[in-house]
Order: structure tokens, then C-alpha cells, then sequence
């Protein structure tokens, strides 16, 4: 097991947690911006949004300058695979504002292993005279237990909007309290409203006859729609006493259920994409090509908060290839390369070199054969 450098235990540190943060289950207004993140994922809204970017962001490909830690990045972890240990990661990362894991290494010091922390597992620690952070980390393992004054190089902590120089980041949810609580009330308000409205065929008058009570009116209801069934919903034949008029469905009830889809395109403002992501209609204005190009410089934002801190960590240059996750088919990337040809920016064969590096044409792809040149009868036949 990777032995633990504990630095000496008269080393003070200061807590960085944010107050504003923390629950305050004494105001008297009850009210508070924290918005758990198990609960904002009972927003349908939400979900499908982070599903999507977590998935798109885990889909890139990681591509580092030594081959060591390219084989750490395609398989980080020993207890689940390489995807859905990266989704996780930055599922957490956009619904909490950081992320965290924890390198087990060797006696060398190599990574062997990383292994995902939830945010309630972990505490930052300032040291006292601010020459870095230090974490203490309460293991699953009962073996390993609450471990103290973890030094920073032992831990990924991927972070996005910080208020205090980077050193923590800010839940993306805290500016979703308000929208969220609205689209609470209105799906409550509209369930209300569905179980509360009346289904009725129609309406079936009596005209003359005198009062009825209701368990008249109720038995003269069965029959008529006995009456109905046994006529096999053919014409329906009413005396001079009663009058008949089917009710017309009104639209009040897709009024309602329509009212709180501007909380969709709120979420999705805050995570700083389209709300056609989230099947919202978007900007009517700009086609295909232009939604996918503001889509992948969305998610180059957070991609740069992913390769600053694993190549500060591992020490060396480390990219995420966003083009799988944008471009999935490469079509897109050929085409580009096939301009480039035309433009005379690149020659046919360093094209094809390109396309073979990227993976859109086999390796082995045989040198294309010139057509033969015909003579003066070939050219007459």
C-alpha cells in the first residue's frame, strides 16, 4: 500500500471553507442559496444538462507528452473503467465546482492508481504561511480511515469559478436556487392543477321534467353511457327533454405546463451553452454549423480548467482532444482538410497523412495509382 508523507504535526493550516456556503438550518427566513446536488438532479432540466457535458467532456480524448502519464489518463482507476471514472469527475466537477482524487503511488513515487473523492470526503487547508494547500481526506476503506495534511501534489482538484485566487471553486447550482425553486412550485402547482381538473365527455342537459337530485342526475349519467357503449358509438338519439354538448379540450392546461420553460433556458444560460441542448428552441437565427461551434467553445471552458490542473499535477503538457466529443464521425475535420487541399494550403499527401494521424483513414491505406496516360488513338476511339 502507498505510504502517506504526513507532514510534522505542529504544522498549523487555516480552513478555506466558504461560510456563505455552509447550511444555516437557524434562519428565521428559511430560506438559503445552497442547492444540494442530488436534489437539483431531480430537475429534469438539469440532468439532461449535465449528463450531456459530463458525457461530451468524458468522450475527448487525453493526449500528454510523456507516455507514463498518457497510460495514467486512459486508465486512471482499478475499479471501474477509464469513461465512466472521467464522467464522474466532471459530472462533480460542473455540479459542485470541483472535483477531487486522490493519486495512490508506489515507494517511487509512480501512480499506480487514483481513486474519486466526493467533495464531503475532502477539506482544503491553507498552510499558515501560504506556501500551498494540504487535505484531510476521509477514506471509504476502514483500513486507511481520516487521513491529515495530505500534501496538494497528492491530490487532483480540478476547480471552476473561484473566489478566493483558486484555491476552491464555486457550485455553478448557488446561482440556480431561485430558478430551481420556481420550477419546484410550478410542477407542484401544475400536478395540483391535473389532479384537481375535471374529465368529463361532455355535458348531458334536462331540459324539462323538474329538479333531479344527485343520485338521479348520477344514474341518468350511467345510462346515458350505457346507452353510448351499447350503440357501438354510433348517433346518439335524445328526447325532447335532454340535450347533449361534447366538451372541447382547451388549451389551459399546456398553458400551464409551459409557463416554467424559461427556467430551462436560466440553467442552461448558466452553464454557458444553448438551451437547445436541453431541447429548447435555441437561437432561431443561427444554423447547425454555428450551434456546434458555440457548443464546443463551451466546453473548451471547462476543458481548460481540466488540462491546467493535470499539467500543473503530472508535470508535463496534457490536452483534452475535444474533437472526438464534437465531431464524432470526423466528417466535419475532413472537410476542413479537404479546403485546405483546394486552398492550396496542404498537399494531397500531407492531407492524407493528416486524416491517417487523426484516425478518419485507415494506416494501411494503399498510395492511390495514377491513371494511365492514352495515346492519340485512344484518345480518338
Amino acid at each position: 500500500m502507498p505510504i502517506f508523507k504526513l507532514r510534522n504535526k505542529a504544522t498549523s493550516a487555516l480552513s478555506i471553507a466558504d461560510d456563505q456556503s455552509i447550511i444555516n438550518f437557524l434562519n428565521p427566513n428559511g430560506t438559503s442559496d445552497y442547492v444540494d446536488a442530488s436534489t437539483a438532479l431531480h430537475n429534469s432540466d438539469v440532468y439532461s444538462l449535465i449528463f450531456q457535458l459530463s458525457s461530451d467532456l468524458a468522450n475527448g480524448r487525453f493526449v500528454a507528452e510523456k507516455s507514463r502519464t498518457q497510460g495514467m489518463l486512459d486508465n486512471p482507476t482499478v475499479t471501474s473503467n477509464a469513461h465512466a471514472f472521467w464522467q464522474s469527475m466532471f459530472a462533480q466537477l460542473l455540479l459542485g465546482g470541483e472535483c477531487f482524487a486522490y493519486r495512490w503511488r508506489n515507494n517511487n513515487g509512480i501512480d499506480s492508481y487514483w481513486e474519486y473523492l466526493r467533495p464531503s470526503q475532502v477539506s482544503p487547508y491553507l498552510l499558515e504561511d501560504g506556501s500551498g494547500l494540504i487535505y484531510t481526506v476521509t477514506f471509504d476503506e476502514p483500513s486507511v480511515g481520516v487521513v491529515e495534511a495530505i500534501p496538494q501534489s497528492d491530490m487532483i482538484h480540478i476547480r471552476l469559478l473561484s473566489k478566493n485566487g483558486g484555491k476552491t471553486g464555486i457550485s455553478p447550482l448557488s446561482a440556480l436556487a431561485n430558478e430551481l425553486s420556481i420550477s419546484k412550485a410550478s410542477n407542484r402547482l401544475t400536478l395540483s392543477a391535473l389532479a384537481q381538473s375535471i374529465s368529463a365527455p361532455g355535458i348531458l342537459k334536462i331540459q324539462k321534467g323538474g329538479l333531479l337530485n344527485a343520485k338521479e342526475k348520477a344514474q341518468r349519467s350511467q345510462k346515458f353511457m350505457q346507452q353510448m357503449q351499447a350503440s357501438g358509438s354510433g348517433p346518439i338519439v335524445l328526447d325532447d327533454l335532454e340535450d347533449y354538448q361534447p366538451l372541447e379540450i382547451q388549451g389551459n392546461v399546456a398553458q400551464l405546463l409551459n409557463q416554467a420553460n424559461w427556467t430551462g433556458a436560466q440553467i442552461a444560460k448558466v452553464y454557458g451553452v444553448s438551451d437547445s441542448v436541453i431541447n429548447g428552441q435555441g437561437d432561431q437565427q443561427s444554423s447547425l454549423a454555428m450551434m456546434g461551434n458555440d457548443y464546443a467553445k463551451s466546453l473548451s471552458r471547462f476543458a481548460k480548467a481540466i488540462d491546467s490542473e493535470l499539467s500543473n499535477k503530472l508535470t508535463g503538457d496534457v490536452k483534452l482532444d475535444l474533437r472526438p466529443a464534437v465531431d464524432p464521425l470526423g466528417d466535419t475535420f475532413a472537410g476542413t482538410i479537404s479546403s485546405m487541399v483546394k486552398s492550396g494550403t496542404l498537399a494531397s499527401n500531407q492531407a492524407a497523412y493528416v486524416l491517417k494521424q487523426a484516425g478518419y483513414l485507415p494506416g494501411e491505406l494503399p498510395k492511390a495509382e495514377e491513371p494511365e496516360k492514352g495515346g492519340e488513338n485512344d484518345d480518338q476511339d
